[in-house]
C-alpha cells in the first residue's frame, strides 16, 4: 500500500468487510481445534498442531491487515466522485487500440486479469485520474500508455 491513506469505494469497503467476517469465522474454527494440552499425541499430532498454529497466525495477520486498511480508508474519507480510486471499475484503451475493463483493487490472488492492484504500475498511473485522461506507466517491456475511456464502480461482491 502507499504511504498516504487511500479512500475506497463503498463496493471495496463492503468486500473487505465481508472478507474480514469470513476470516474471523475461519479463525474461530481453527482456534477451536487447537489442542488440549493435557492430551499426549504422536508426532503427526504435533505436526498438525503446528500447522493449525501457523494457520492461526496467518489469519490473525490478515485480520490485522484488513482492519488497518479499513481504518486508513476512514482516515482518508470518501473517494472523490468521478475520480479513479480503489474499487473503481475502469475501461482503458491501450496504445494498440484494445480496450479492457478492470477493477482497481487492493490485492489480487490468482490469475484474475480483470483486477489491477493499486500498487501495480498501471494501478498507480490510474489512481486519481478521470475519463479522457491519458496515462503512462512502465511495464517489463518498457513504457506503455493508455487512455481512460470510462469510470464506474464495481458491484458489491
Amino acid at each position: 500500500m502507499t504511504s498516504d491513506p487511500l479512500p475506497i469505494s463503498a463496493a471495496a469497503r463492503h468486500a473487505l468487510e465481508r472478507e474480514l467476517a469470513g476470516v474471523r469465522t475461519e479463525r474461530e474454527t481453527v482456534a477451536a481445534t487447537l489442542g488440549d494440552t493435557d492430551v499426549v499425541g504422536d508426532r503427526a499430532d504435533d505436526a498438525d498442531e503446528l500447522r493449525r498454529s501457523a494457520d492461526l497466525a496467518r489469519l490473525d495477520a490478515r485480520i490485522t491487515e484488513i482492519t488497518s486498511r479499513l481504518r486508513q480508508a476512514d482516515d482518508a474519507g470518501p473517494p472523490p466522485v468521478g475520480v479513479i480510486g480503489v474499487g473503481s471499475t475502469v475501461t482503458v484503451r491501450f496504445d494498440d487500440g484494445t480496450e479492457q475493463t478492470v477493477t482497481l483493487g487492493e490485492v489480487t490472488e490468482g490469475p484474475d486479469t480483470s483486477l489491477v492492484t493499486a500498487e501495480s504500475p498501471l494501478g498507480r498511473a490510474l489512481m486519481g485520474r478521470r475519463p479522457g485522461d491519458a496515462v503512462r506507466y512502465r511495464t517489463p517491456d518498457g513504457e506503455a500508455a493508455a487512455t481512460v475511456v470510462s469510470l464506474g464502480e464495481a458491484p458489491p461482491a
